[in-house]
């Protein structure tokens, strides 16, 4: 077994923990009303997209979310959430030290010995869900976890559906497809993000992904025998017809959308697997990008 399928196999477990861990952490954490950025690179990008859309629309206060490197500086935040698995990543540890003294941070790590422990002004660790893949799995979804319990938004059913998501088999044809899209509304606009990037790093497959209104302005064009569409959440009315009819096949997502990444993640194994390739040693990635000065 690759370390990405023990970490992947992981996450109902890290997920309990960091939901009742949530109360312990409330204080770091976005309060209620306070203006919020939440920054990332890479998947933390993706999680940080997922989050804000989360607490923004659960009325709990405006939040946007940023590639670390392209957060604007002349914004004004009550607070910068900051997700970084390895606390190295070099754009983070730069913004943390551009907001330092300004405007309140706070980081989410799974280090507690990394650079992020002194560039953030409080720090939530999460090192039972550390990894030793360079690609993300448990993580990115447990930090996500603990923000949807801050938010009231985590219940046990989602951990139901996530050891569902382990469990059977993928759709038949799923693995030989040569094009993946992934799809979502709302909050898991960038948990599809996610999961076309899950596929690119591990699998070195041909991924897209989109708000699922706009996959009828000029992406399905694409569709066809031998692509598969992956919806991550509730579908638009319609839009499975479409893609049926197009000869792709459909993959309509039936559990919790974050369970519905559990279940990205073993299909990127599985077509790593199925061409031959380590899902533990992506092609040109390290486990954290830190640049030289």
């Amino acid at each position: 077994m690759t370390h990405v399928e023990d970490e992947l196999a992981s996450q109902p477990e890290c997920w309990t923990r960091a939901a009742a861990e949530a109360v312990e952490h409330g204080g770091a954490l976005p309060a209620p009303g306070e203006r919020v950025a939440i920054v990332g690179c890479g998947t933390s990008y993706f999680m940080a997209q997922a989050a804000a859309a989360l607490r923004e629309g659960s009325g709990q206060g405006e939040t946007d979310a940023f590639a670390a490197s392209e957060f604007p500086l002349g914004r004004v935040y009550d607070r910068v959430v900051a997700l970084t698995r390895s606390g190295t990543t070099t754009e983070v540890l730069d913004l943390l030290g551009e907001l330092k003294g300004g405007t309140r941070t706070t980081a989410i790590t799974a280090d507690p010995s990394a650079p992020v422990m002194d560039a953030a002004d409080e720090v939530v660790v999460l090192d039972f869900a550390d990894e030793r893949s360079v690609v993300q799995t448990r993580f990115a979804t447990t930090a996500l976890t603990l923000l949807r319990a801050h938010l009231g938004l985590h219940d046990d059913t989602v951990v139901a559906d996530a050891r569902t998501a382990l469990g059977p088999a993928l759709p038949d044809g799923l693995v030989e497809c040569a094009q993946f899209t992934f799809l979502g509304r709302g909050w898991t606009v960038g948990l599809a993000h996610e999961a076309g990037l899950k596929m690119r790093e591990a699998s070195l497959a041909w991924t897209e992904a989109y708000p699922a209104m706009e996959y009828r302005h000029g992406p399905i064009s694409i569709t066809t025998r031998g692509t598969a569409t992956w919806m991550l959440g509730d579908a638009p009315e319609g839009l499975a017809d479409q893609v049926r009819a197009t000869g792709g096949l459909w993959v309509a997502g039936g559990l919790d959308p974050l369970a519905e990444l559990v279940r990205v993640q073993r299909l990127a194994v599985a077509v790593a697997a199925a061409r031959g390739l380590d899902p533990d040693r992506p092609r040109h990635l390290t486990r954290s990008v830190i640049l030289a000065p």
